[in-house]
C-alpha cells in the first residue's frame, strides 16, 4: 500500500514521501521490507534523517483513566541528512526488524477484530519531525503460536476479540512495552467452569511463553486461574495442545488451593495438578487467585506502575479509528 504526502513542515512546493511495503505481512522476528520514495518540490529541501517507526493501538489503564493511544514498540532509522534537490528523484529501501513479542494482527488471512498495526515514517526536516500516514501491515503468528491458537479452535472456543494492554506481566521475562491478549468465549463442556479464557504469547528466538488466563466460575474459589506453558519453537509443533489445554481447563474445577500473596498485594501461588516437564526445560506452571476476585487489570499481577508513561506517542482513540480506515470490518471466519 502506498501513502503519498507532502512534507508539511516546509509547506506549499514542498517534497511528497511514499512508503512502500513490499512484505506487508511478516511474522514476530521476521524482517519488514520495502522501500521509501521521495520527490522533491519546488526547491532544495535538507532532509536530516528518515525513521521507520511500528505501532499500534493499546489499552491504557493506570489507576482510574483507562483510554486508548498509539504505542510505537520499534524504530528504525533508515536514512541519515542529505539534500532531496528540487524535482529530483530518489529511493530508500529499508529492512526494519520486527520483534519476536510483536501482536499477532491476522490469522489465516482474517484480521483479527480489535488489532491495528502500522508502520509510520517519520522524516526530520529543517529542525521539526514530520510524522506520516501509518501503511497497515499485517502481523502473523509464528508456526509455533498457530499450533496453540489452531488447539483452541479444535476444542471447540469462539474467537471474541484481541487486544494490548500496556504494562508486564509478572513473572515472564518481556521486552516490549505492553502485552497481547487474545480472548475466546468457552466451548459447552467448560462454559459452566469459566468463562472467557485469555490467551498470552511472549515469544522469543529460542521458545515461547504461552500464558493462559480463565474467568473461573466453578471449584472451590472463584477468580482468575492462570496457566503458564514454557516450550521451544519445535517442542511447540510437536505437543498435543487441545488436550494439555482441556486438561488445564478440567483441572480448574478441581483444583482452586490459595497460596500466599506474591506481587503488589494480588494473592496467587502454584499449585502444580496435573503440570509436568516438556523435556529440554519445557515447564507448565498453574497460578491461583486468593479467595475471593480480585480487581485490577490483566492477570492481577500486571506491574502496572507508570503503565500511562512506557507507551509513547499516544493519540486519542477517536484519530486511531481515522487512521485505520475499516478497522471496524473484518473479523469474518473462524476470527
Amino acid at each position: 500500500m502506498v501513502f503519498k504526502r507532502m512534507l508539511g513542515a516546509l509547506g506549499v512546493g514542498a517534497p511528497s514521501v511514499d512508503t512502500v511495503l513490499s512484505t506487508p505481512r511478516v511474522r514476530p522476528g521476521g524482517v519488514l521490507m520495502g522501500e521509501v520514495r521521495l520527490s522533491g518540490g519546488d526547491f532544495d529541501a535538507e532532509i536530516e534523517d528518515i525513521t521507520l517507526g511500528l505501532v499500534a493501538t493499546v489499552e491504557i489503564e493506570h489507576g482510574d483513566v483507562e483510554g486508548t493511544g498509539l504505542g510505537e514498540f520499534s524504530r528504525s532509522r533508515v536514512s541519515g541528512p542529505f539534500t532531496l534537490r528540487k524535482g529530483e528523484n530518489r529511493t530508500i529501501p529499508f529492512q526494519v526488524p520486527v520483534p519476536w513479542e510483536a501482536p499477532i494482527s491476522e490469522i489465516d488471512g482474517q484480521r483479527l477484530t480489535g488489532m491495528a498495526l502500522g508502520v509510520r515514517t517519520e522524516v526530520a526536516i529543517a529542525k521539526a519531525v514530520d510524522k506520516g500516514d501509518l501503511d497497515p501491515v499485517a502481523v502473523e503468528p509464528l508456526p509455533s503460536q498457530l499450533r496453540v491458537l489452531e488447539a483452541f479452535l479444535q476444542l471447540g472456543f469462539a474467537f471474541k476479540s484481541a487486544d494490548l494492554e500496556a504494562g508486564h506481566i509478572y513473572g515472564v521475562r518481556q521486552e516490549l512495552p505492553f502485552y497481547q491478549e487474545i480472548e475466546f468465549y468457552p466451548p459447552p463442556r467448560h462454559a459452566g467452569v469459566v468463562g472467557e479464557v485469555e490467551l498470552t504469547f511472549v515469544a522469543d528466538p529460542a521458545g515461547l511463553e504461552v500464558i493462559l488466563e480463565a474467568d473461573k466460575r466453578a471449584g472451590r474459589y472463584s477468580g482468575d486461574a492462570i496457566g503458564r506453558f514454557r516450550v521451544s519453537h519445535e517442542e511447540a509443533m510437536h505437543l498435543d495442545w487441545p488436550a494439555e489445554i482441556d486438561r488445564w481447563l478440567t483441572g480448574l474445577a478441581q483444583y482452586a488451593m490459595p497460596y500466599g500473596d506474591h506481587h503488589g498485594g494480588h494473592g496467587y501461588g502454584e499449585h502444580g495438578y496435573g503440570g509436568h516437564g516438556y523435556g529440554h526445560g519445557g515447564h507448565y506452571e498453574s497460578h491461583h487467585p486468593h479467595h475471593g476476585h480480585h480487581n485490577g487489570p490483566g492477570w492481577g499481577a500486571v506491574a502496572a506502575a507508570g503503565a500511562a508513561g512506557v507507551v509513547g506517542g499516544l493519540v486519542a482513540g477517536e484519530i486511531i479509528e481515522e487512521i485505520f480506515e475499516g478497522d471496524d470490518e473484518g473479523g469474518d471466519g473462524d476470527w
